[in-house]
């Protein structure tokens, strides 16, 4: 089947998934987990032909003008294909999450009544640059029991493609069905229209870009959509505080890497410690080039700061993700203002309190409406590999099923199972 009939094509593809996910949940953890290994080992031994591939994404991407950025999140590595090989290892490694029963308990009736893990189906993924989320997708798809239809971005074809064929070899290898891994092959975008609309065929939707794609997909879907728009992430410094163990961790949080969604955008610092704070990261921020969008109260305190970047916040900078060296701040006079700010301006993805007060921290985990609350750490660690999950394959923020990040977990769904002895309902 060629991708120029796009409806007939993505027909095509949907039907072969449905079949594969139905062979991929009955099949045995050791054989998905030999389609991991069998994978990495393809990974490694293909590192130079999936380079050649790699290197005509680049040349197309440089010739189109793309952002140097850009061009860098395309590349194949060495180390990148080493992560990824690293990645399946280590999930074959994981228990796996399906056909476990947990809950199980002993009804007054004689029956016993739990609940039982199981794989969801079959999941889309559209993602963009990135084509290490390639085998990202995959290998969690495999352990997890699911089908998969991928559609990376139109710039990493090439590469997306050589790594497709190295999984459905892999996945054929450890006597799986090829079809439970799917590579949309073309770059009309009508494909991705049939992907989201296609509930007889997909079960769940998880697009990984920017926000303009996720948008798009969350009006657009007829299927379900694991999604995160946005990733305003706070500290709040609160008024009992280790004010190093603040600083540091305040720094991380913005410092260590601008452009992920763990990244935190804003800052708010009890009016109690505000002036004994607030210069001192005001300095490390200055040092580092980050401009500190203020409210009154934070712009007076941070005004002899040498060389610091100091704006007048606007009411949307306290709603607004940076991506990049900018960070609102704002002082509040209490924990209640503190929680109240973050629930109304945030996007609830990851917020953390810095205190010595466990009242507070506890309060403050109860009471902050986000997938990732923290309590005197970086808003860096919401992630998917530093939570324990082996990987994540997205985000969520929303509230049904998956919330945070997503893992093997997030893949599957809980169904109610009953073991009796013949027992009949009186």
């Amino acid at each position: 089947m060629t991708p120029t009939d796009i409806p007939a094509y993505m027909a095509h593809v949907g039907v072969a998934a449905r079949a594969a996910a139905t062979a991929m949940a009955a099949s045995s953890t050791a054989a998905r987990n030999a389609a991991l290994l069998a994978l990495a080992r393809r990974l490694r031994g293909d590192t130079a032909a999936l380079q050649a591939a790699n290197a005509q994404d680049i040349a197309a991407a440089q010739a189109n003008g793309l952002a140097a950025p850009m061009v860098d999140r395309l590349k194949l590595t060495d180390q990148v294909i080493a992560t990824v090989a690293e990645g399946c290892e280590q999930l074959a490694g994981m228990p796996d999450p399906v056909g476990e029963i947990t809950q199980l308990k002993r009804r007054p009736s004689g029956i016993s009544v739990g609940q039982m893990r199981v794989p969801l189906g079959v999941f889309g993924m559209i993602y963009e640059s990135r084509p290490n989320v390639t085998i990202e997708a995959a290998s969690l798809a495999i352990k997890s029991a699911n089908a998969c239809i991928l559609r990376g971005g139109s710039e990493a074809l090439h590469s997306n493609l050589a790594l497709w064929r190295l999984v459905q070899a892999a996945l054929a290898e450890a006597g799986l069905p090829p079809e439970a891994v799917q590579l949309v092959e073309t770059t009309d975008r009508a494909a991705v229209g049939r992907l989201i609309a296609m509930p007889q065929y997909v079960d769940v939707i998880i697009p990984r870009g920017g926000k303009g794609l996720i948008e798009r997909i969350s009006a657009e879907a007829k299927v379900p959509v694991i999604k995160h728009l946005d990733g305003n992430c706070h500290v709040y410094v609160d008024a009992e505080v280790d004010l190093d163990l603040a600083l540091k961790v305040t720094d991380n949080a913005k410092t260590q890497k601008y452009s992920p969604c763990n990244a935190a955008e804003s800052l708010l610092v009890h009016e109690a410690v505000a002036a004994q704070f607030l210069p001192r990261i005001g300095q490390v921020f200055a040092a580092k080039s980050v401009e500190m969008r203020c409210d009154a109260q934070a712009k007076a305190l941070l005004a002899a700061v040498p060389g610091a970047g100091l704006v007048d916040a606007t009411e949307a900078d306290w709603s607004e993700e940076y991506l990049a060296p900018v960070i609102s701040i704002k002082v509040v006079s209490s924990l209640d203002e503190a929680i109240a700010h973050v629930n109304r301006h945030g996007s609830h993805h990851t917020d953390a309190i810095l205190t010595t007060n466990h009242p507070n921290a506890m309060r403050f985990l109860r009471e902050v409406d986000s997938a990732s609350v923290m309590v005197n750490a970086s808003t860096r660690f919401a992630d998917g590999f530093e939570y324990g999950l082996g990987a994540e394959i997205g985000i969520s923020t929303d509230k049904f099923h998956a919330r945070g990040p997503v893992g093997l977990e997030g893949l599957t769904s809980l169904k109610w199972v009953v073991l009796g002895q013949g027992e009949v309902r009186e």
